[in-house]
């Protein structure tokens, strides 16, 4: 077996340890909560007993039948979960403990791993500034240990990052109400309208990856800075505290605008940074 398998395998078990003591309280017996409410089907109408919740009464079929009636629900023991991960060059940026990339990974292994326990079908979009890969959603257990060994090797074609493009292919493809989890940076152009359409229809989390010092740069005199998704070099005087706060002013705005965008969309939205 090759060096490069093994390790990769080594990563894989490592997740997969991991999260079996994360996951069980992320989807078991949480799914109403944590999904709005949507992990009840419709079973069946009967007769209202003592102890039935009044707020189930159907009171077409009771005025119809002049006695009460209830409404019972099974709950959904199949939900699917899609996991739209942005593979741009942005998330090679990291400081602190590991590269935005990297966190991503750990976070997809963690929902995928947590779904699959919970008997739930799991699919990936893999996103950069056009769809890179669509993993269709199975609930297998050698399918997940599949999209974990895509996460950890994937490599993408493109480097730059459009959460619109993902959005559509995603509204378009998955049929289906679904949970998805986007995990990003959000650096991207603007995706509001593809957002709103996709919470239509899907329950959207909005996973936000990013470092401390994309925020904030610490004065660490004249430094070259690459930007990854379009390969230019630029030389930064970060001992200049004009240009440390001119800095950190348009990246408190730029995070301000998407968290505005996640609200007017009703997305449920988290910041994860690299430090943690």
């Amino acid at each position: 077996m090759a060096k490069d398998t093994k390790e990769l395998l080594k990563k894989v078990r490592k997740i997969e340890i991991k999260t079996r003591g994360l996951s069980p309280p992320l989807f078991s017996g949480e799914s109403n909560s944590a999904f709005k409410g949507r992990g009840m089907a419709f079973a069946e109408v009967r007769k209202y007993q003592l102890g039935d919740e009044i707020r189930t009464i159907d009171w077409n079929v009771t005025a119809r039948f002049n006695h009460p009636y209830v409404k019972t629900f099974d709950e959904e023991r199949e939900l699917t979960v899609m996991l739209l991960m942005d593979v741009s060059g942005s998330g090679n940026f990291g400081t602190i403990n590991q590269q935005k990339l990297d966190l991503a990974t750990e976070i997809c292994a963690v929902l995928a791993f947590s779904a699959i326990q919970n008997n739930d079908k799991v699919g990936v979009i893999f996103f950069s500034d056009k769809i890179e890969k669509f993993i269709t959603p199975k609930k297998v257990r050698s399918h997940i240990l599949m999209i974990i060994r895509e996460l950890i090797d994937f490599k993408p074609q493109n480097t730059g990052t459009n959460v619109a493009e993902a959005l559509k292919y995603f509204t378009s493809a998955i049929k289906k109400r679904c949970t998805a989890f986007i995990i990003s940076d959000f650096i991207s152009p603007e995706f509001e309208a593809e957002l709103k359409i996709a919470n239509k229809k899907h329950d959207i989390i909005a996973l936000r990856l990013f470092d401390k010092h994309e925020e904030e740069f610490p004065d660490l005199g004249l430094i070259p800075v690459k930007d990854e998704e379009t390969g230019e070099v630029m030389w930064i005087n970060t001992g200049d505290k004009k240009v440390r706060d001119a800095f950190k002013i348009d990246a408190l705005k730029r995070n301000a605008h998407v968290k505005e965008v996640f609200s007017r969309s009703g997305v449920d939205t988290a910041g994860i940074g690299t430090h943690e």
